[in-house]
């Protein structure tokens, strides 16, 4: 059985889904840490620069994922995706199609005979089609900029809260627009709005509406 929670940068997919997941016993894919280990190689590599190089790496870059953490050739770099440079570049990554060719390709062979959360952009529309429940996560951009400020700031990282909330914008805005997989809720997703409500709060309709499908199923 699988659940998937898209939506826009800063909307809180990956807290929710982390805790969704737990209360509902399943595993957590956090598709986002996929790409953003992608964009810290091209960052390491020189940046946007040297996104037409891509193709060249890309299948042999080693990677390897387990629930909160990331590895890269070898080295951990939980905390390193996470930082202003890597957000900077993952939108441009992800609209590399080979890399999510790649990457796609790796989120549906996981998910196969497993129950699991899965967040991202498109898990609802390109990985799981058929998902058995499907999310769409939004909030207030000025909101989902404070949240990253802080969850940032906890991390030792300093930034700037506007430039921050420009860069989220930003990000939406290529998201919405690109060609491949972009960031569309799925006909039948559930629209969530985050703003202004807690974790748990969001966590709670959210299992409630799982809850319900399964009832529903079952009937």
């Amino acid at each position: 059985m699988i659940v998937t929670i898209d939506g826009p940068a800063g909307a809180g997919k990956s807290t929710v889904a982390k805790m969704l997941a737990g209360r509902l016993g399943f595993e957590f894919l956090d598709t986002g840490a996929m790409y953003r280990t992608v964009a810290l190689e091209l960052l390491r590599l020189g940046g946007i620069g040297q996104a037409a190089g891509l193709d060249q790496w890309i299948d042999g870059l080693e990677m390897v994922f387990e629930p909160g953490r990331a590895w890269l050739r070898g080295e951990e770099v939980t905390r390193e995706i996470r930082s202003s440079g890597v957000t900077a570049l993952v939108s441009t990554v992800a609209e590399h199609g080979q890399v999510r060719r790649r990457l796609v390709g790796i989120q549906k062979a996981y998910g196969k005979g497993r129950s699991l959360v899965t967040e991202g952009r498109d898990q609802g529309t390109a990985v799981f089609p058929f998902a058995f429940c499907k999310f769409f996560l939004i909030a207030d951009v000025n909101e989902r900029a404070l949240r990253r400020f802080r969850e940032l700031e906890m991390q030792g990282v300093a930034v700037n809260l506007d430039e921050l909330a420009h860069q989220i914008t930003e990000r939406d805005r290529r998201d919405a627009t690109r060609e491949i997989g972009p960031m569309v809720a799925a006909q039948d997703a559930i629209l969530i709005d985050s703003t202004g409500h807690s974790i748990v709060q969001v966590v709670d309709t959210l299992e409630n509406h799982v809850n319900l499908r399964r009832a529903h199923v079952h009937d």
